[in-house]
């Protein structure tokens, strides 16, 4: 027996229109939508920022008949894998190229200095997490707690000038901080003796600020993404230098 099923538009049901938009909203953002998806954890990114790692190969975003860019939501799980760990473990993006273009090829490659997880090709909601908690600002209780300190030795830190909390809140910076702050306080090392650390790293950011000025005065608009790329690397190479110099004197006690 032959039964007529009632016929209707597929297109025209509203739900299964709002499906289908979902569904593009989520594969194609446009640079404005992916600045605003980060804009929570990276303040600072900017559109000149992502095109740059654009062109440095670190992000291949698809592009429509009209050359616009489309990101997908492994694309931006990616922007945020990389911009966190260049903010946390201040690895410059040559590494960060080097690693993922090992993990395109599906090789498995160790782990990034400074214990940053090994990204996937599509970097997944674990690894969202994990980079995202570098990046969450938390309060007065969550950092003495994370961190084992006293409420004590942060007002002395804030005192000094170390950290600076933002609507009462810290940073990932002000964790790190913190964190070596109560390490050192186990050898007899209070914040006030910590003031010539925040007196160097001034005079090394002036340093640094210097050499990539010239950069910063270019017309390019992605001149500033690249200073900054500079910068990190200027930083990391003032720290090897730093820890070069405190290893050879400490090597003078035990001869």
């Amino acid at each position: 027996m032959l039964v007529l099923l009632p016929m209707f538009n597929v297109a025209s049901s509203p739900r299964l229109e709002a499906i289908r938009h979902e569904g593009v909203r989520q594969a194609a953002l446009n640079i404005g939508e992916v600045l605003a998806e980060l804009k929570d954890e990276f303040p600072r990114v900017t559109a000149s920022k992502i095109r740059f790692l654009e062109d440095k190969g670190l992000i291949i975003p698809q592009r429509t008949s009209a050359g616009y860019r489309k990101y997908s939501a492994t694309d931006v799980s990616r922007l945020r894998f990389i911009l966190s760990v260049q903010r946390d473990q201040y690895l410059p993006l040559k590494v960060i190229k080097d690693h993922l273009d090992a993990v395109d090829r599906g090789e498995s490659p160790a782990a990034l200095p400074g214990g940053a997880p090994v990204a996937p090709v599509v970097v997944g909601k674990d690894l969202t997490e994990a980079v995202e908690n570098h990046s969450r600002f938390v309060s007065m209780a969550e950092l003495q707690g994370i961190t084992g300190a006293s409420e004590a030795l942060v007002h002395d830190l804030i005192k000094f000038g170390l950290i600076e909390p933002q609507g009462g809140l810290f940073d990932s910076n002000g964790i790190r901080i913190t964190k070596s702050a109560v390490q050192l306080s186990n050898h007899g090392i209070e914040p006030r003796h910590l003031r010539q650390f925040r007196t160097a790293a001034e005079r090394e950011f002036s340093l640094i600020e210097s050499i990539v000025g010239n950069e910063l005065r270019k017309p390019e608009v992605s001149a500033r993404a690249r200073a900054a790329e500079e910068a990190q690397e200027i930083s990391r190479q003032c720290l090897e230098l730093h820890e070069a110099l405190v290893q050879r004197a400490i090597s003078q006690i035990d001869r």
